[in-house]
């Protein structure tokens, strides 16, 4: 058996295509589960442009996020997120990714819903472990014990992330396998 990737079919990425129409297509999830990696590969499966939030919040203030936590805290944090997420949803289709929390604020959900689809890449405590605990850049891991801390954000985040219009499951495997099942997800959609 050959380790080569085929490339995604010209079939699906039409399918895809059409079931997102000019909507927006915006990854959710935690820290660690591939929103930028996989939301940008997919972006370019597409041919739409993409965007990470979290970079875009980062331009805007000419701040890096964890400064930004440090200086306002979470609240005014959200609140700028809230605002930065709502702007970048005004015009589509585009493929973007959000920050872990930004999902969990209401008022960020609603513009969501309102304006695009969103894709849950949910993966469990050790995958995600695996892939943040080699940064000291998450702000909310900076925590007595972070392995604890992403366990409690997986319990309290999870319920919400599940109203994601699709959820694809985010494991060890080669990104190009997360974006055919992203895509397969996406194309399964009823289109608008």
């Amino acid at each position: 058996m050959s380790d080569v990737i085929e490339p995604v079919s010209e079939a699906l990425i039409e399918r895809a295509k059409a079931a997102l129409g000019r909507r927006n297509l915006v990854f959710v999830g935690l820290m660690g589960a591939g929103k930028s990696a996989i939301g940008r590969m997919t972006a370019t499966a597409l041919g739409i442009p993409f965007i990470d939030s979290d970079h875009e919040i980062e331009r805007v203030s000419r701040m890096t996020i964890s400064d930004l936590f440090v200086a306002y805290g979470e609240e005014e944090f959200r609140a700028l997120e809230t605002r930065v997420i709502k702007r970048l949803l005004h015009t589509g289709p585009r493929i973007v990714s959000t920050g872990g929390g930004a999902y969990i604020n209401e008022r960020t959900r609603r513009h969501i819903k309102k304006q695009g689809l969103s894709v849950w890449l949910k993966a469990d405590l050790d995958v995600l472990w695996e892939r943040v605990n080699k940064r000291d850049t998450r702000p909310l891991l900076k925590t007595e014990n972070p392995k604890q801390t992403l366990e409690n954000l997986m319990d309290a985040r999870y319920p919400i992330y599940a109203e994601a219009d699709l959820t694809v499951i985010s494991r060890d495997v080669k990104k190009e396998v997360m974006v055919e099942e992203v895509l397969t997800a996406l194309a399964a959609m009823p289109k608008k």
